[in-house]
């Protein structure tokens, strides 16, 4: 919910959203799995509580699209699953399939889309680090191997731009850059990161994880850590892809954005186009590699967090990142 002054309601088994007396869009509760709302949008009480008794956390997110927190239903009763997240011997190697796992799709998205074709050497070297971060045998070599892939990537990232597509330039000169971004592409990618993060959060709550209790990034005060090491392995294929579709098709444009300062951010318009670009592309089917079979990328976040929690529990051996080819 992104219309600022707007009031959120509950009426018999629907939730209307309603501005200045105006009903501006309605849903059945069975059909809303969260809600979430950007900036100054009000939430009745009768609404948060018939939510949150379906099982459909709220999230709140600043205007600019941080994550400010979160209201859930009762309180996770896996009270194994949350033991072995705190306890559990297998994080080194969890956080070393996902960030191996992020390494392989980055290659996989300039090997399809860079124009004209990346080096062969740059796709050799993420290769090679997708299998040496797989091996990885401490925290600070992984976090070397992710560090150099992204430095690699990103100095590619604008190939993958259609040459009528804008701010290429600028992103190359900027680098990636974050709090404020100082381009468009930059702002495109922070706020896409936040809702892939966002949306993960609601997927720990409802599989029964602690999003605060990380296996890659550090906990610490007001971190959805689990979240962010769960995000990782969807950046590219879901926020990054989501950016370089907007830009690409003449989605967004100069006229999207407003700059203060060294900041630069979506206007409201803008902000509405890249949310729906971003929710078409959750609704988008790809074949799990796991499974087999077809399923949303919206469905892939929550079956990779199950994933996670049963090798925590110790149904499965090993975790398994989700990866195209």
């Amino acid at each position: 919910m992104t219309e600022q002054g707007a009031y959120v309601s509950s009426k018999g088994g629907r939730i209307v959203v309603s501005k200045d007396g105006e009903e501006l869009a309605g849903l059945r509760l069975l059909d809303i799995s969260q809600l979430c709302v950007f900036g100054h949008v009000q939430i009745s009480t009768q609404a948060i509580t018939r939510l949150l008794s379906a099982g459909a956390p709220v999230l709140w997110m600043s205007y600019a699209g941080w994550l400010n927190g979160w209201a859930q239903g009762s309180p996770s009763k896996h009270a194994q699953l949350l033991r072995r997240q705190v306890l559990s011997p297998n994080g080194a190697a969890i956080a070393s399939q996902i960030i191996s796992g992020k390494i392989r799709n980055q290659r996989t998205m300039l090997r399809r889309n860079a124009k004209p074709a990346i080096e062969p050497a740059v796709l050799d070297s993420l290769r090679e680090l997708a299998e040496s971060a797989a091996e990885a045998d401490s925290s600070a070599s992984l976090l070397g191997y992710e560090g150099t892939a992204a430095r690699l990537y990103f100095e590619n990232f604008t190939q993958m731009l259609s040459p009528q597509a804008e701010f290429g330039q600028e992103f190359d000169a900027n680098g990636r850059t974050r709090r404020p971004p100082k381009d468009p592409i930059n702002a495109l990618l922070g706020l896409c990161y936040s809702l892939l993060v966002k949306d993960l959060v609601a997927v720990c709550l409802g599989v029964g994880l602690d999003p605060y209790i990380g296996v890659l990034h550090a906990s610490r005060y007001g971190r959805p850590a689990l979240a962010l090491d769960l995000a990782e392995e969807f950046r590219p294929l879901v926020a990054d892809s989501v950016v370089l579709n907007v830009m690409n098709n003449g989605e967004i444009g100069s006229e999207d954005f407003t700059r203060r300062g060294i900041g630069c951010q979506l206007t409201k318009q803008g902000r509405k186009k890249l949310i729906g670009a971003y929710e078409r592309r959750l609704e988008t089917e790809v074949t799990h590699p796991v499974f087999g079979y077809r399923i949303s990328y919206r469905r892939c976040l929550e079956v990779q967090a199950r994933l996670l929690a049963a090798v925590l529990i110790g149904e499965i051996p090993g975790y398994r990142p989700f990866v195209t080819r």
